[in-house]
């Protein structure tokens, strides 16, 4: 593997298990994931649902779930589903933001398969997100008797926030993220300190919460409270800066409306601000131990990727680089080897080498970083660029499109694994 990997932190391995929605095709590392890497595939799965996400990029996960979908779509027309095949329809649906749909085909599925555990715990997410919550009870019970040991506990917290929204009723407006843990993340007096949980506090917070969390919120992307909740818990393992990034997104994103989101939302970044300022950024990281980098695992299906164009650049995508198998030996894909030396456009966001706000070389990322010490990208999830011969140019937060000469480093360890020279930059459509 390229020593370059002493630098970056990389998943080297992962247990896999079924994810979200308990669809047969995703799957997901060990939790607790690196919060840099729960943020991205969050996101990802929230924008899954949306049609048309605004100004914020696609989710490539979409169009993934539309073709998994058209294709059961096709075999129902043929025959009756199986079980597993009822149960990856609904949670399709789910996913793609109709969860009408999903309890359509849901329903009768769990009587015809009344002991079926993903039918269940996909029926009772799918009357959640369809605002009926006395049915998403009822359903998650049956989830939580049906469940394998692996899942129950997620399962049992599922069912323990349904009720807890049940309680507070359609017209409540709650104040605080959910009680999940017997533990009052903001204080009583509205203005908490920005600091780790207090110690007897901490204390009835289970070994695993965070996996947990992360759990359910891959389940209910478009939850803003439970995404709150991530943001303090990474405070209460002492990691201020992750807590005022997501509590950003809590606000500007899901624009929760609580005072209590928005005031703690200000003093993390006050005291992440101050902790920028101090020159050992090792120790802003936290004290969770985290199992894997992201976690949703990919798997790539090369027969969906677009042709290798003769005549001009192909476009290539993050996942294609993300499928390269880091190693003794580095794997990469077919693909990949095919475009080594091929024009390629590529979008992404450009990273400075240094300190210089103009420049010909940079690294392009996938997602922006804070604070490239906290937040480095993994080896597969960064090119480094360089513009043509006197194409200086600023360098800019937004999304951009870079053209250039794709080149795979196979021999050098001291430098990236991908390369894009003769680079020229545009606007993205």
């Amino acid at each position: 593997m390229l020593r370059l990997t002493s630098l970056i932190a990389v998943l080297a391995t992962a247990a896999s298990a079924q994810a979200g929605l308990h669809y047969s095709g995703e799957r997901v590392a060990e939790l607790p994931s690196q919060w840099r890497g729960f943020l991205i595939d969050h996101r990802q799965l929230r924008l899954a649902s949306v049609e048309k996400p605004g100004n914020l990029p696609p989710s490539p996960l979409r169009d993934e779930y539309r073709r998994a979908a058209k294709k059961l779509e096709v075999l129902a027309a043929m025959r009756a589903l199986t079980a597993e095949e009822a149960a990856d329809v609904g949670a399709l649906c789910v996913r793609l933001g109709q969860p009408e749909k999903a309890i359509e085909v849901l329903r009768p599925a769990a009587r015809q398969f009344p002991d079926h555990f993903r039918i269940a715990a996909n029926l009772g997410t799918a009357w959640q997100l369809a605002g009926d919550l006395e049915q998403a009870a009822v359903q998650l019970e049956e989830a939580v008797r049906l469940a394998p040991e692996r899942w129950r506990e997620a399962e049992k917290l599922h069912l323990k926030l349904v009720r807890l929204r049940q309680k507070e009723g359609r017209k409540a407006k709650p104040t605080n993220v959910d009680d999940l843990f017997g533990v009052r993340f903001v204080g009583e007096s509205g203005k908490p300190e920005a600091n780790a949980l207090a110690a007897s506090e901490f204390k009835k917070l289970p070994e695993n919460v965070t996996a947990l969390v992360q759990q359910l919120a891959l389940w209910l992307p478009a939850d803003g409270r439970l995404l709150w909740q991530a943001g303090e818990l990474a405070n209460a393992f002492g990691d201020v800066r992750t807590a005022a990034a997501i509590l950003d997104g809590c606000v500007t994103e899901f624009t929760l409306p609580q005072t209590e989101v928005r005031e703690r939302r200000l003093l993390y970044r006050a005291a992440a601000e101050d902790q920028a300022k101090k020159p050992d950024h090792e120790r802003h990281r936290g004290t969770l131990k985290f199992r894997s980098v992201r976690p949703l695992i990919k798997t790539l299906d090369e027969s969906t990727l677009p042709a290798i164009n003769d005549d001009g650049p192909t476009p290539l995508g993050w996942p294609v680089l993300g499928a390269t198998v880091l190693g003794a030996k580095t794997l990469f894909p077919k693909y990949l080897e095919k475009l080594d030396g091929q024009p390629v456009v590529l979008l992404g966001y450009m990273q400075p080498i240094g300190r210089e706000t103009r420049a010909r070389s940079f690294l392009l990322l996938e997602f922006p970083v804070g604070c490239w010490f906290c937040e480095t990208p993994e080896p597969t999830g960064l090119v480094s660029v360089d513009l043509k011969p006197g194409g200086d140019v600023e360098l800019r937060r937004g999304l951009v499109k870079l053209t250039g000469t794709f080149v795979i480093n196979r021999t050098n360890p001291e430098s990236f694994l991908y390369r894009l020279i003769d680079a020229r930059l545009s606007e993205p459509e």
